[in-house]
């Protein structure tokens, strides 16, 4: 079995394939103050949630955005598996071009989730990821990554809100039903929630604009099937959608 580790700056999302097939996965919040003992103990906890253990892994597939985090993942795949993990990175073939000005700025995240979504869907398709920060990546018609923008998340954008404004308490994000609230509570959902939503689709539309035409656009993060109802843009939904791209680039390499 492979484990596919998705290190971000707010949860870490983990798969376990067998063969092709994503047969489990988890969310945790992203600790990085962790050691490589310390996550070898509490994976090794996830994994015997469905009867497993460190000897049914094979080898870790990583993509990390923290890298007090990166070098303690690497060395509790050492200690556990006996072999370093596939570290998406320099020098990793994921047979996708990258445009990027520097190539190295982009999130490995960012380079997987273009990956799995141009194997599902072909190119040109966009990729919104909802998660600390909002992104969008673009993947052209020939399977190059093209860029993308970069934009707060928004629980991220509620805790700035929350943190600056005195009289506003914190409020669940739950999905509102209108914009116009009449409460307190409502204001704020509808203004964080329908506010981000307007922004993706403004960021959708403009990127069609500079594409030349639409293309299917397609959601994952942790938030992408609370967001992705109130998106005009949003055709498909895929919360595993990096975790399959990590699943192909450790193909690519064996």
């Amino acid at each position: 079995m492979i484990l596919a580790v998705d290190v971000g700056n707010t949860q870490t999302v983990l798969g376990l394939f067998t063969g092709r097939e994503l047969s489990s996965h988890w969310r945790v919040a992203t600790d990085p103050t962790l050691t490589a003992d310390e996550l070898r103990v509490k994976i090794g906890g996830l994994l015997g949630l469905d009867g497993l253990g460190w000897p049914d892994i094979e080898r870790i597939v990583l993509s990390s955005v923290v890298p007090a985090l990166t070098a303690h993942y690497e060395e509790m795949s050492v200690r556990a598996t006996g072999t370093s993990p596939l570290t998406v990175g320099p020098g990793i073939k994921t047979g996708m071009p990258i445009k990027y000005d520097n190539p190295h700025e982009v999130g490995a995240d960012r380079i997987v989730n273009g990956i799995a979504a141009f194997e599902a869907f072909g190119g040109p398709i966009i990729i919104i990821d909802f998660g600390t920060a909002t992104t969008l990546d673009v993947v052209d018609g020939t399977g190059a990554y093209l860029g993308g923008a970069i934009a707060p998340g928004v629980e991220t954008s509620a805790e700035a809100l929350f943190a600056r404004a005195a009289r506003l308490a914190k409020v669940d994000l739950d999905p509102p039903t209108k914009v116009i609230g009449t409460n307190t509570r409502e204001s704020v959902q509808a203004g964080l929630l329908f506010g981000e939503a307007a922004m993706v689709d403004g960021l959708v539309r403009r990127a069609w604009g500079e594409l030349g035409g639409e293309c299917p656009v397609v959601a994952t993060g942790g938030l992408a099937e609370r967001m992705a109802p109130l998106c005009e843009v949003i055709g498909h939904v895929d919360p595993d959608l990096t975790l399959k791209g990590l699943m192909l680039v450790y193909q690519r390499n064996i």
